[in-house]
């Protein structure tokens, strides 16, 4: 071999078997474990300190005022991850760097967050909780369009349905460890949000050797007639994600006022985990099974009709086994939906170049409906109660199953 010849210095940063843009493979285990690492620890930062340690903090800084001090926090950091995801995906489309568009992201949104997670540990006021909390969903916004546009990337059409099904596992099983990693240290909040920043770096640092190939910077134009089959892909999730947060944003308080379960946040727990156990028994099933299919919609289809039926038994049957029933239903119907429906939307993509920015597109999707859902469920409880905030809900997952069939280029 002449010197000619030798690698350039950068290149034991690529990927042993990296497929460029456009030719997608088959994940390996090394990948599929990378992958479920990060998207773990990504939902680790982002759903233990809003489930838990930033109320301590704030309990701590302003006892007086704290339920309107917590709100002020959380509401800024949805707004800045509204924006940062689509934002982020759409930079790391035009990134053209020789380490690749995706790696200098997923480098920069670990990275980052790791340092946002140890600022707002360190926060000692609202205004500091705050300004860590935004910087913190701006970060691992970033990591999350990294993740999201991996999979269309990297991952062959056929194997989608179960790379998302690690996603949906990640995103359920990845907080719950990282809570009882934070409840089982005994310091304060920066030796918690300390170890949370350890795991972040120590997971994000494999998926970079993953992330991409250096690419070129030809990007393929494709508007049409995939841009109508992308927003059709959009509006059903968004029904499903709309439908199932009308569905579970007064589940305390139904509980407490229709089923009159005593004492309702262990109620909300039990179905909380009876519904968990269910979504991970059929997660990784139906992601797979689509992807021998070949087959999407009409998994789309009947998992938000199971959904919607569960829906329909809360609205139908306010008593305890019922609103067992209804958990297992919900649980089994968004893990088959969880898996699936994201193997979709990446087969939709209107372009092949802007992949990262359309998929932050489709997280407003699922951000957006969060935003929504509390103000329609105070306003269909005080028109007719609950009965007629879960016929809302159930008629607006159905409305999903039916729409999905809009969509004309996925089987």
């Amino acid at each position: 071999m002449t010197a000619a010849a030798l690698p350039e210095p950068a290149a034991p940063l690529a990927p042993p078997a990296a497929a460029p843009l456009g030719t997608p493979a088959r994940a390996g285990a090394k990948f599929a474990t990378a992958y479920t690492a990060a998207s773990s620890a990504m939902w680790i930062g982002l759903n233990v300190p809003s489930q838990v340690l930033i109320a301590q903090q704030v309990a701590r800084v302003d006892p007086a005022g704290k339920e309107r001090a917590l709100a002020i926090v959380l509401v800024t950091g949805a707004v800045v991850a509204l924006v940062a995801n689509p934002v982020a995906g759409a930079l790391s489309d035009a990134t053209t760097s020789r380490f690749g568009r995706r790696r200098p992201w997923a480098l920069a949104g670990g990275v980052g967050g790791a340092g946002s997670l140890l600022l707002l540990g360190a926060g000692s006021s609202v205004v500091t909780l705050t300004i860590g909390w935004a910087l913190v969903q701006l970060t691992l916004n970033v990591l999350l369009a990294v993740l999201l546009a991996m999979v269309p990337d990297r991952i062959a059409v056929q194997q989608r349905g179960f790379v998302s099904a690690l996603a949906g596992i990640a995103q359920v099983l990845g907080p719950v460890a990282g809570l009882g990693v934070a409840v089982a240290i005994n310091g304060g909040f920066v030796v918690k949000y300390g170890a949370l920043a350890g795991i972040l770096v120590l997971a994000v640092l494999p998926l970079a050797w993953f992330a991409d190939p250096p690419v070129s910077g030809v990007r393929e134009k494709q508007r049409w007639p995939r841009s109508a089959d992308f927003g059709w892909a959009w509006l059903t999730r968004f029904l499903v994600m709309l439908g199932y947060g009308i569905g579970t944003t007064y589940l305390l308080y139904y509980l407490q006022d229709a089923v009159h379960y005593r004492p309702a946040d262990q109620g909300v727990l039990v179905l909380t985990s009876v519904a968990g156990v269910a979504l991970l028994a059929t997660v990784v099933a139906g992601g797979i099974w689509s992807d021998r299919a070949g087959r999407r919609r009409v998994f789309v289809a009947v998992s938000s009709a199971i959904i919607a039926a569960g829906l329909l038994v809360l609205g139908l049957a306010p008593v305890w086994p019922g609103a067992i029933a209804a958990a297992v239903l919900l649980g089994g119907g968004f893990g088959v939906y969880l898996a699936v429906d994201v193997a979709l939307v990446t087969e939709v993509l209107p372009s092949e170049g802007d992949r990262g920015r359309d998929l932050g597109v489709v997280n407003i999707a699922n951000a957006l409906p969060a935003t929504l859902a509390p103000a329609l469920c105070s306003v269909l409880v005080k028109v007719g109660g609950y009965p007629v905030m879960y016929a809302a809900a159930t008629a607006t997952t159905l409305l999903a199953a039916v729409l999905v069939y809009r969509i004309k280029g996925v089987r």
